[in-house]
Formats: C-alpha cells, sequence, structure tokens
C-alpha cells in the first residue's frame, strides 16, 4: 500500500490521486500542512511541498511530475489500454508538455494563488503568512483563469481529450487544478461551452468521486462542484 502526503485543496496532490484511483491503487491518505514544516515531512521531502509518496522497502518521490513518470515506469505496462501515458514517442512528448503547462504554468498564475488566499491562508498563523487573502493576487489568478480555460477549450474542441483520443496524464492534470478551484466557484463555466463539456467527462469518471465528496469547514462548495452535469 501506498502512503500519500497531500493536502485536499493542493491541486498537484489531487492530480497524484486521480492517477492511483485510475489505476486502483491502495493508498493511505496523510494531510500535510506544508507551512508547518514538520522536520518528519521535511525529511521525505526538503523542498516542503506536497504531494510525496512513499511505500515501505523504497525511497520516498516527492512531486507530482516524478510521482507520475515513477509509477509509469514501474506500473504503466501492465495497465495496457488504461495506461495514462503513451507509448509512442511524440504522444509522450505532448502529455509532458501539457502536464507542465497545467502542473508549473497554470498553478504560479492561477490555481496556486487563488488556493493559497483563499483556503491555505485560513489555517496559517501571522508568523507563517496567513492572514488576509491579498484582493489584487485573487483578482489576477481570476483573470488567468480565463486564458488557460480558453486554452483547454480550444484542445477540447480539436482532440477527443486534451492531448489526443484518450486519457492520459494531461487531463487528469487540468481537472485537478480546475476542481480546487471550482470548489470555490473560480472557474468562469459559462465561457467555455468545449471546456465545461470535457471538464464533465473527467469528472463523472469514479476516480474523481472522492475529490467531489471532501469539503472545507466554513467554506462551502460552489453549486458546479459536484453537480456533474452543471
Amino acid at each position: 500500500m501506498f502512503t500519500l502526503f497531500h493536502h485536499a485543496f493542493c491541486p498537484h496532490s489531487r492530480f497524484v490521486r486521480l492517477i492511483l484511483g485510475e489505476y486502483g491503487f491502495d493508498v493511505r491518505l496523510v494531510e500535510e500542512r506544508v507551512w508547518e514544516r514538520r522536520e518528519a515531512f521535511l525529511a521525505l521531502n526538503p523542498a516542503a511541498a506536497t504531494p510525496v509518496l512513499f511505500a515501505e522497502g523504497m525511497p520516498a518521490v516527492p512531486g507530482a511530475g516524478i510521482i507520475a513518470e515513477f509509477i509509469d515506469e514501474a506500473y504503466g505496462a501492465e495497465m495496457d489500454q488504461k495506461r495514462l501515458m503513451p507509448v509512442a514517442m511524440g504522444e509522450r512528448i505532448e502529455v509532458r508538455r501539457l502536464m507542465a503547462w497545467f502542473n508549473d504554468k497554470f498553478f504560479e498564475e492561477a490555481s496556486g494563488p487563488l488556493v493559497t488566499e483563499r483556503i491555505y491562508k485560513r489555517f496559517m498563523s501571522g508568523q507563517d503568512g496567513g492572514g488576509a487573502p491579498a484582493a489584487e493576487a485573487i483578482r489576477a489568478a481570476k483573470a488567468n483563469v480565463r486564458y488557460h480555460l480558453a486554452y483547454i477549450g480550444w484542445l477540447a474542441r480539436t482532440r477527443n481529450y486534451l492531448a489526443g483520443d484518450r486519457p492520459t496524464y494531461a487531463d487528469l492534470a487540468a481537472a485537478a487544478h480546475l476542481s480546487a478551484i471550482d470548489y470555490l466557484g473560480d472557474v468562469p463555466w459559462s465561457e467555455d461551452d468545449a471546456a465545461k463539456a470535457w471538464y464533465a467527462r473527467v469528472k463523472s469518471r469514479p476516480s474523481f468521486r472522492p475529490l467531489l465528496s471532501e469539503w472545507l469547514a466554513g467554506v462551502p462548495a460552489s453549486r458546479t462542484y459536484v453537480d456533474l452535469d452543471f
């Protein structure tokens, strides 16, 4: 059994949870508040970031991208048609490109600031960087969501899934980041029907159910969060 050190609203953690769910792996979830900088967690990942995947007899695997590559290298071939990383080199490059787009660019410009300002800061002490949300950062992040949603819509209109004909890590990465901010109501779904239809398909997958069942005390989920048909 795997142990995943995560936070329920960390987009990168959600990405890894979707991967594990798609492959049917047993996983024990341990919530990690990275701003507390626990010594035991820093020993697993000195970067003090979630997620970190751990199992007895193997080194800790830190970071969403590294975990995704590890799972594909260790288990991908035996998944056959369920494999989330294509076999062809060109297709693998495209999946990795989109993984980086969402896990790096989308996170930096949109999901990261929104989750930090609207969720993490609620639980952080002033010493750790907590306090009132920064309105300017929230406004900028919300504007960036529109740009990324339009790109997702373009991909969804030109392909069956974001990276090609079938679901891949690219779809799970995009959906993980969107899900974290959709909980907050910060995704303007009415602006792109193609992106909305694609997300509805991904959100309907069984691997998504544990994410949609989670909630945050004092912060109610948006109307669209658990509605599979919006």
